[in-house]
């Protein structure tokens, strides 16, 4: 015979089930759908970043961090989503966000690196690509002097002019102007990265915190997202000035404003997606602007997921094999990043693929 549930074990269960569904209940029904979900990262999935080889692009990989404060990492998986145990990197502590950049000036020629915030030590990681081989003899200090340290976000520019490489910083909190730390990258003859301290610079509201920032490096600027406030956005060289040159999506947003990439379909055109946390979709904005007003960033777009609570992204418009148009990836809080052809993404919200 079969017994009914007590009151108390239905209970148990309705808390249970409701307690499961807490984060996916602003899923949309008709929100895309990843081409691969990767496999899970040990504890705390946040930040990933995509590698282009340039010569083989079916050996790209993606970059993704884990935030275990013990024994956090930089996991590496290749266009399968499968993790790749021999390049990843673990045993770190609380590894926050991750950028690539290509073509860092290495003596007589130059490599491209993968470079992490480790929020626990305050410091930066720097890894030579694609082998994850640390070139920061132990880790670059930032925010030296100051009374928040624990580093968050990051993200690479590479100047036209000179080549020189800088990364910037962000941090968990800080002052309301100067928040950010812009450090000039460079070999130091000895097979390891130095980097020099060349600004403090942006703007922060007070409301929560900034994390995610990404780099357009064509058009040279810097956006971050000021959570529960707004985009910001700089000049990203900074012999150009510290003024501020727009804030934008103030009104876009259920709650957190968080992961920025940007998808370019020419030197000057293209996409902003940023991340909306908490409704579980990614907000699209004009990478140009409007007509004669390139700092006019107005929603145009509204791309449904099926990530849940993602903190951050990384697009690439580069066609790779499987993901013609371009590759999007996301972070989900499940422990995992979710995969998506960009043309699936597009053509959902009616937005454009850059011509292979």
């Amino acid at each position: 015979m079969i017994r009914p549930l007590s009151i108390s074990a239905s209970f148990l269960l309705l808390m249970l089930h409701l307690f499961a569904g807490c984060h996916t209940a602003n899923k949309s029904p008709d929100a895309v759908l990843p081409t691969i979900i990767t496999e899970k990262v040990h504890k705390d999935s946040d930040d990933p970043a995509i590698w282009i080889d340039q010569h083989d692009k079916a050996r790209s990989l993606i970059i993704g961090t884990d935030k275990d404060p013990d024994n956090g990492g930089l996991y590496v998986f290749g266009l399968d989503g499968k993790i790749d145990r021999k390049r990843s990197v673990t045993g770190l502590k609380r590894m926050n966000n991750v950028d690539i950049g290509y073509a860092l000036p290495w003596g007589d020629s130059s490599i491209d690196i993968a470079v992490a915030t480790e929020r626990v030590r305050h410091c930066l990681r720097v890894f030579r690509m694609p082998d994850m081989e640390a070139i920061d003899d132990g880790g670059i200090e930032v925010f030296t002097g100051e009374s928040q340290r624990d580093p968050m976000g990051i993200a690479l520019y590479k100047r036209p002019s000179d080549g020189a490489v800088f990364v910037i910083v962000g941090r968990k909190a800080g002052p309301s102007i100067g928040y950010l730390e812009q450090y000039r990258l460079a070999y130091d003859g000895k097979m390891s990265v130095s980097a020099k301290l060349v600004r403090r610079f942006g703007r922060f509201s007070g409301k929560k915190e900034i994390e995610s920032i990404a780099v357009d490096q064509a058009l040279g600027y810097v956006y971050y997202s000021d959570e529960q406030y707004g985009i910001r956005k700089y000049h990203a060289d900074p012999d150009k000035g510290d003024a501020e040159l727009t804030v934008f999506g103030q009104a876009d947003f259920m709650e957190d404003n968080e992961g920025i990439s940007i998808y370019d379909l020419d030197d000057s055109t293209g996409y902003i997606l940023v991340s909306d946390q908490s409704a579980n979709r990614f907000q699209v904005y004009p990478r140009e602007g409007n007509p004669k007003a390139p700092h006019v960033h107005r929603l145009i777009a509204s791309i449904p997921v099926s990530t849940d609570q993602s903190d951050g992204s990384d697009v690439t418009s580069v066609s790779l094999p499987g993901f013609e148009g371009g590759l999007f990836v996301a972070m989900s809080a499940d422990r995992t990043f979710h995969v998506y052809r960009w043309s699936d993404l597009a053509r959902k919200a009616g937005l454009k693929v850059k011509n292979p």
